[in-house]
């Protein structure tokens, strides 16, 4: 058929690079004994490469051999260009996955739910930067269950994703980063503003509450559902800095996860929650299962769970 490629023609030769290889250092000294003493091996053992690399290319001789040394056929000086094409793309390939591998060159595409990126995700994507200066990062924020959709997609390398939301994790390998517990804001000048101490949601039945859904149901809301109530929303507001406003204001209460406790205003008084039935909810490193990670998200996962670490110390001293 006209157009079609000839599949001869397409067969790539079958060619060991260690026939390149001595080619080459016996092309650089023109000697078949020079280039053993290189390469550390017998003239017998390079003279059989050179026949093997002859013998795949189509039987033509690639060197004249002289009584004093030899020199290149005109098949040979074809040969060299390519031969060096080949070497210089291995060691090329060699650096490129070096660099891989060092964290030096490469990518990082992840995702994170918004209140790990009030302290987690920062403190540890400042100290990937330092280790990893070359790679190119891109960064999402969303919800747990569309990180998810995004890693299952291959569009993400790694989600730092949460239990809150119900979202199915079995589906991934999950790395755990830290279990984090609940506060409710409330505005200064609160009745309960001055407690310190931890408080049942029960008592807040009657407020009125700022959340960034309208239902309950799989947020972070499902705390006062355990307590026999449903939460008034009174405001439904999805960024965090926005809703400390709303709380600040007077116009309701929210809870913060204790990711975004350090990242509170002033004017806002933080209560821990006492729900000894609730577990705390977990903050994980998601990445697909069954994938390799690549270097650059090994080391964004290792700053994880260093950053999460610091985090878990400070807390305590606190």
């Amino acid at each position: 058929m006209v157009g079609m490629p000839d599949p001869h023609r397409m067969a790539l030769p079958e060619l060991s690079t260690v026939w390149l290889r001595a080619f080459l250092e016996v092309v650089r000294h023109g000697s078949f004994t020079v280039a053993a003493r290189t390469l550390g091996w017998t003239q017998s053992a390079v003279s059989r490469q050179i026949s093997s690399l002859e013998a795949a290319l189509g039987g033509g001789p690639l060197f004249d051999r002289l009584p004093r040394g030899v020199r290149l056929t005109e098949a040979g000086r074809a040969l060299v260009p390519y031969a060096e094409s080949v070497a210089e793309a291995l060691h090329g390939a060699r650096r490129e996955l070096a660099a891989l591998r060092e964290g030096a060159h490469g990518r990082l595409r992840f995702g994170a739910f918004a209140t790990a990126d009030a302290a987690l995700v920062p403190r540890a994507l400042a100290a990937f930067r330092d280790r990893c200066p070359g790679v190119r990062v891109t960064r999402e924020e969303g919800l747990t269950p569309a990180l998810l959709e995004r890693l299952g997609t291959g569009h993400l390398d790694l989600a730092v994703v949460s239990t809150t939301g119900r979202a199915a994790l079995e589906p991934y390998a999950l790395r755990h980063l830290l279990d984090e517990s609940l506060y409710v804001a409330v505005p200064a000048g609160h009745p309960l503003s001055g407690r310190g101490g931890p408080v049942r949601l029960g008592e807040l039945a009657d407020a009125d509450w700022v959340s960034g859904s309208a239902r309950p149901d799989g947020t972070l809301l499902d705390a006062a559902l355990r307590e026999g109530f449903r939460p008034r929303v009174a405001h439904v507001v999805a960024e965090w800095t926005a809703k400390q406003g709303y709380v600040a204001a007077g116009l309701g209460v929210a809870l913060v996860p204790a990711l975004a406790a350090s990242s509170v205003r002033p004017d806002v008084v933080l209560l821990p929650v006492r729900d000894e039935d609730a577990p705390a909810r977990a903050v994980y490193a998601a990445t697909e299962r069954g994938r390799s990670l690549t270097p650059a998200a090994e080391v964004f996962v290792t700053a994880l769970r260093e950053a999460a670490t610091a985090m878990r110390r400070r807390a305590t001293r606190s």
